[in-house]
């Protein structure tokens, strides 16, 4: 895959567009860099989301009425 950026189009809210001109206009980044850092970060979270899902995927099911049930029992709800 080679490393040169993409051209694409996005489509934002102005107000969106309007707070990333500004803060790219007060910082060292352009408006690329910090739509590429916000996708980037993203991304990132959810392969944590998916790694943690993929660790507990052994785990038993658990139906939500039982869990309520025994929050009840408990006199935690």
């Amino acid at each position: 895959m080679s490393n040169a950026n993409r051209r694409v189009t996005v489509y934002l809210k102005p107000e969106y567009h309007r707070a990333l001109r500004v803060k790219a206009a007060e910082t060292e980044y352009s408006v690329s860099d910090l739509v590429n850092a916000a996708v980037k970060q993203a991304l990132l979270e959810d392969a944590v989301d998916l790694e943690a899902f993929e660790k507990r995927a052994e785990e038993p099911l658990l139906a939500f009425e039982n869990v309520l049930k025994s929050l009840k029992r408990d006199g935690k709800i």
